[in-house]
């Protein structure tokens, strides 16, 4: 398994799970369960951890990409700096997701107001890892760029010259 297989298999965890995990954090609002919030601050947690996996895989994914037929720079380095950006942002989000597990069980009464930046930390995560997943896709797969009908007609303009 190469760094660009690796990068393809670990980049769906993190948003993925930040999807998940908001979900759950919003679902533990709507229920009133603190053991729902708390299943949500674990989700995040790990999908930190599998977005720093997905961040450090993302220059050998390049190295090994960027070389082949019909890719372009530009899209990488779009997907670049949209991923320092979710990496960013996971980092802070993991972060407070810990912070908010500890205040959870050493039982402090400001243990909500942790709950509700995460909450806001999600939302922004659930965003942007959007547009990180849209832009990464987008290297290798023509199929789904904003100029793909372009392509299409092109190709088909093309076949029906000949």
């Amino acid at each position: 398994m190469n760094d660009a297989h690796f990068h393809l298999v670990i980049n769906h965890m993190p948003i993925v799970g930040v999807l998940i995990g908001f979900l759950v954090l919003l679902s533990g609002y709507i229920i009133k369960s603190s053991q729902v919030k708390t299943t949500a601050l674990g989700i995040f947690i790990f999908s930190t951890l599998t977005a720093i996996a997905a961040y450090y895989t993302g220059g050998g994914a390049e190295n090994i990409v960027k070389n082949l037929p019909e890719i372009s720079e530009t899209l990488i380095h779009k997907h670049e700096e949209l991923a320092d950006i979710f990496f960013t942002m996971m980092l802070i989000l993991g972060s407070a997701s810990l912070l908010t597990l500890f205040f959870q069980f050493k039982k402090f009464v400001f243990v909500k107001y942790g709950y509700a930046l995460v909450l806001l930390l999600s939302i922004g995560c659930v965003v942007i890892s959007k547009y990180v997943g849209t832009s990464g896709g987008e290297i290798t797969h023509i199929e789904i760029r904003s100029n793909a009908n372009v392509i299409q007609l092109d190709a088909q303009d093309d076949h029906d010259d000949n």
